[in-house]
């Protein structure tokens, strides 16, 4: 089977040299529902120009399709923080790696994320988003992983809610590896 191959369904394995990865939601699945994301999202800030802030890494290919699938006038920024204190697991100290370049003051922000799991990350990056004082800060994700979640946060656009599964694909990686699947799937050790 080969990995670049949109039609890879739910449940299919893909082996690579140590572990292999189910396939839980296909290339097809994925475009599709970030088309139906875009779609809502222009409605909610119609008339507006919001400014898409991807969490890089794991958000840049979630980011820049859903800006494409928003059919209004977008704009795009990044910043990278680090929160990973222990192998596969986030809950270490949350720090900013790399700040936005843009003065969100006054501006719509829609905070991008690839996955949102235990919560730490997006309500450290709320907090500093909010002292920006934007007009309005909505966060879109792919996916929420409620069952590890720690703080509450506000998820206003929501791919899928997805279980306590390591997540590799499309922008998610283990150890910088998977990033490029097309797909999003379950990593599974050998």
């Amino acid at each position: 089977m080969n990995e670049s191959s949109t039609a890879l369904m739910w449940g299919s394995i893909i082996r690579t040299e140590n572990s292999h990865v189910r396939v839980l939601r296909s290339a097809d699945e994925i475009a599709a529902r970030v088309r139906a994301m875009g779609g809502e999202i222009a409605l909610a800030y119609a008339g507006e120009t919001p400014l898409f802030v991807g969490v890089l890494k794991g958000a840049c290919m979630f980011q820049c399709d859903l800006a494409r699938a928003t059919d209004i006038p977008v704009e795009l920024d990044f910043l990278s923080i680090s929160s990973y204190g222990r192998e596969k697991t986030s809950g270490g100290q949350v720090r900013l790696l790399n700040d936005l370049r843009t003065d969100i003051t006054g501006r719509h922000i829609l905070l991008c994320e690839g996955v949102v799991d235990s919560g730490r990350s997006v309500a450290f990056l709320l907090d500093l988003l909010r002292s920006r004082q934007p007009a309005s800060l909505r966060v879109a994700t792919l996916l929420d992983k409620r069952p590890c979640r720690e703080i509450d946060v506000p998820l206003d656009f929501v791919g899928w809610t997805v279980g306590a599964e390591f997540l590799v694909g499309y922008g998610l990686d283990a150890a910088e590896r998977f990033r490029n699947l097309p797909y999003v799937g379950e990593l599974e050790e050998n």
